[in-house]
C-alpha cells in the first residue's frame, strides 16, 4: 500500500495494486496480507474490484510474515510428486526463490511430465501454499536449468551451500550460526546424491557443503530440513 492506512477504514489503490492482486488471484471478500511504506503489514478484505482500481479495509496489524533473511533454494528435479511437496513446505517456511535443475542423477522434465504432464500445477502450489500460511509474498519459481546454471547462481549468494552425506562436509548449523547477511543459496541433490566431479566442481565455485546430520534423508526431507535449519538459525523462526 502506497500510504499508511487506518484500521477499519476503507483505502482505494489504484492499478499497481490490481495488477497484484491478479497474482493472488484475488476477489471481492477474499482477505490477503499487505504492507505498508513503514512496511507495517494488515489484513485487508477486498471490498471492491475492478480492472483500474481496488478497495481494500484494512482490519488488523500483523508481525511481518516476510523474513529478513532472503532464501534461495535449488532442488534437484525428483520423481513423481515430490517437488510440489518441497514447493509448498518451503513456501511456509519463507523461503522466497526456488530453482528446480537436473543434475547427473536426477529426473529430467521428459521423464517427470511423461504420461501425465504435472509441472503446470507447480505455480498454482506456491499461491495455494502462499495464502494458505498468510504470507505477503508468492516465492519465484524459476524454468528448470541445467546443474552448472545452477552452480553458477547459487555460487553467486552471499552464503552458498550443498547438502552432501560425504566426508569434509560441516554441520550446517555450524556454518550458518556464522552468516551475518542476509541472501543464502542452499543446493539439495536427487537422491542418487552428488556425483564426485559434481562436489569437486561446486567446491572450486566456493559454495561450502554441509551435513544435515548421520541420517540419508530424501531429498525432499532435506529440502525441507535444511530451509527449517537455515531461518531458524538466521532468519525469523528463531524470533
Amino acid at each position: 500500500m502506497p500510504d499508511i492506512p487506518q484500521l477499519d477504514q476503507e483505502v482505494t489503490l489504484g492499478r499497481e495494486v490490481v495488477d497484484a492482486l491478479h497474482c493472488w488471484r484475488g476477489r471481492i471478500g477474499e482477505i490477503f496480507t499487505a504492507c505498508d511504506p513503514q512496511q507495517q503489514e494488515y489484513r485487508v478484505r477486498i471490498v471492491a474490484l475492478n480492472d483500474d482500481s481496488v478497495t481494500l479495509l484494512p482490519f488488523a496489524e500483523i508481525p511481518p510474515s516476510e523474513s529478513p533473511l532472503r532464501i534461495t533454494l535449488f532442488q534437484a528435479l525428483p520423481e513423481k510428486e515430490r517437488f510440489e511437496l518441497v514447493l509448498q513446505k518451503a513456501t511456509e517456511i519463507g523461503v522466497v526463490r526456488i530453482v528446480p535443475y537436473q543434475s547427473a542423477k536426477s529426473s529430467t522434465m521428459e521423464e517427470r511430465d511423461s504420461g501425465q504432464k504435472k509441472s503446470h500445477r507447480w505455480p498454482n502450489v506456491l499461491l495455494r501454499a502462499a495464502r494458505q500460511c498468510r504470507r505477503g509474498e508468492i516465492p519465484e519459481l524459476s524454468p528448470v536449468v541445467d546443474w552448472q546454471e545452477a552452480l553458477a547462481e547459487c555460487a553467486d549468494a552471499e552464503m552458498s551451500l550443498l547438502c552432501y552425506e560425504g566426508e569434509g562436509a560441516w554441520p550446517l548449523s555450524e556454518t550458518i550460526n556464522k552468516f551475518k547477511g542476509h541472501r543464502v543459496a542452499v543446493m539439495v541433490g536427487p537422491e542418487g546424491g552428488f556425483t564426485k566431479e559434481e562436489i569437486e566442481q561446486a567446491r572450486a565455485k566456493g559454495v561450502q557443503p554441509v551435513s544435515l546430520g548421520p541420517r540419508i534423508l530424501r531429498t525432499e526431507s532435506a529440502a525441507i530440513l535444511a530451509a527449517g535449519i537455515i531461518q531458524f538459525a538466521a532468519g525469523d523462526l528463531g524470533r
